[in-house]
């Protein structure tokens, strides 16, 4: 009975400071963006939420544990999301093919660049944003094309190799072509063919790069 009774207020209490930090990681993110890493401080994040310092530390300890936060925050629902598209259930070029698509619109949205030309411009300064992003975005999307890639060879769709080198292949291939142009200065998006046409790069090299050995095709299941 006590348990009915307390559950209630803990999650109003719970629910609030979620709120709460939502909050801050929201006001951290624009200004992260806007200002960057060195001039976005703890001081003017706690003024623009109205309320104290110590309230912000008490949620985030420091700086570097905020812009792990916002990262964090910003890469956790893509990565569910390529959970599900990484379909191992469904055919290996198709999946590869919306895998691209996918990758290449999400980092090339306004903010995706502007986050990345803040970390390049910043890392050699606090080079550890740039062991944060890595960990929390790079490193993590290899580690899940990996994964669904080591099921592929496995399967005998792809030839056996080191999974993880395989990824990153893939993700270099994909992203060498309009990408590569909005990093460097490009202002505008690119166009739906563009993006077509890097993809199909990326996946056809790839797929000749990891092809089946000879005399061991992909198990009929996987067409």
């Amino acid at each position: 009975m006590t348990d009915q009774i307390d559950m209630p207020r803990l999650s109003r209490r719970e629910l609030r400071r979620r709120d709460r930090r939502d909050a801050i990681i929201a006001v951290a993110r624009r200004s992260f963006l806007a200002s960057g890493y060195a001039a976005t401080t703890m001081s003017s994040i706690a003024a623009e939420l109205g309320g104290s310092k110590g309230t912000l530390w008490s949620y985030f300890p420091s700086k570097e544990e905020l812009f792990a936060a916002v990262l964090r925050d910003a890469t956790e629902t893509y990565h569910a999301d390529l959970l599900q598209l990484l379909d191992s259930r469904g055919e290996l070029e198709p999946t590869l093919v919306r895998f691209g698509h996918d990758l290449i619109r999400r980092l090339t949205s306004v903010e995706a660049i502007r986050l990345h030309r803040l970390i390049a411009g910043e890392a050699n300064r606090f080079p550890e944003i740039g062991a944060i992003f890595f960990e929390l975005a790079p490193l993590n999307t290899r580690k899940l094309l990996a994964r669904f890639l080591e099921g592929s060879m496995e399967r005998g769709q792809l030839r056996r190799a080191d999974p993880q080198l395989a990824a990153r292949m893939l993700i270099v291939l994909t992203l060498s072509g309009c990408h590569q142009q909005m990093i460097w200065g490009s202002t505008n998006p690119p166009k739906p063919e563009q993006i077509d046409a890097d993809v199909a790069f990326a996946v056809d090299c790839f797929l000749r790069a990891y092809a089946p050995e000879a005399g061991k095709p992909a198990p009929s299941s996987s067409h």
